[in-house]
Formats: C-alpha cells, structure tokens, sequence
C-alpha cells in the first residue's frame, strides 16, 4: 500500500516527475499526458457518481478502482526497473467491463440515430466522462506507438467508453429519454 504522509515534496518543481519504477520523466511526457487523462475520466466518473445509485454506482466504483490500477500500470514502464512485478490491468478487467456492457445493451431499443449527450444528470455526466477516457485512450494509443505498453490496458479504455456510454442510455429510462441528433435540424 501507498502512505502519504507529506503531500509536497518540491522534487518535480524543475518539471520532471517520479515514475513508479523510481525513473524520472518530464511532466510533459507521453507517458505522463496519458496518465493525467487516465486520471482526468477517473474525476469526471466521481462527479457522475454524485448521481449514481446502487448497481450503477456500485459499477463506477469498480471503474474508478480499475482506473488507478491502470494508472500504476502506466506509471511502471514495460521495460522499466522491476517491470515484472509491478501492478498491471488484467484481461479479466476488460472482460467485467463487456459482461456489464452486454447486461445493459440487452435492456435498451436499438439506436435509431447518434446520442447526444445529455437527458438526465447522471447520463450527461457519464456522456463526460465518456469523452474524456476517449481522450486517455488517444493518448494511450500515441505512447504505444513510441513505448511498450500493457495491451490489457488499452483494451480496458477501449471499454471503458463503450461501458460509460451504454450506462448513460441506461441512465436516460432506459434509451427512451436520449436526446438524439437530428441530421440539419437547424439549419
């Protein structure tokens, strides 16, 4: 386990910051731009939470769980000091995620046009923080294509925004709340 005791420890004021593995990166890094985006779905999901209740909240929890797991994965490069040791996503993750994807799915109609996002509290802030873990998983992809990583992990975000999204229709009675787009509407 992680103990904190001194939150501030001015060792990353010259722009650079501790990796898991003890290695030292700039804070503008692939690595550390993918982490911050892991990080930043991780804080919109406990927003969406706010209005979340039982399974659904139940399901957020476990994905913000996971979600720091991932960060650790992400911090402890596949080639870094003591690789093998270190926390990494399971397939067994990724597989919960589609289990509770296909649970949902089966519940709703079929789409007839792209979602919007928005309808309730809870499927506008889950439609967030959909978009946001696209973005971890775009900056997940363009440290991949310069540095191994754990190919677990980009199969969880890969997920994860279907999972987010499937929830949110859910959250919107079942799909029958959606705001759905309408191709020229306004034009």
């Amino acid at each position: 386990m992680v103990t904190l005791n001194k939150i501030y420890t001015k060792t990353g004021d010259s722009g650079e910051t501790g990796l898991g593995d003890g290695s030292r990166v700039s804070k503008a890094s692939m690595r550390i731009t993918a982490i911050g985006a892991v990080d930043e779905a991780n804080s919109a999901i406990g927003i969406a939470r706010l209005n979340a209740q039982g399974n659904p909240d139940a399901m957020l929890a476990r994905i913000q769980n996971d979600l720091f797991d991932l960060g650790a994965d992400l911090s402890a490069p596949e080639d870094g000091r003591k690789a093998e040791s270190r926390l990494r996503v399971a397939g067994a993750q990724m597989e919960r995620l589609e289990h509770e994807i296909d649970a949902m799915n089966e519940k709703l109609a079929p789409l007839t046009s792209f979602v919007l996002p928005g309808g309730t509290a809870l499927a506008a802030h889950l439609h967030l923080a959909r978009a946001i873990a696209r973005r971890a998983e775009a900056a997940m992809v363009t440290l991949a294509q310069h540095e191994k990583i754990n190919k677990a992990a980009l199969h969880y975000i890969n997920r994860l925004s279907d999972h987010l999204f499937v929830m949110a229709r859910t959250a919107n009675d079942g799909g029958i709340g959606d705001v759905l787009w309408v191709p020229g509407k306004n034009r």
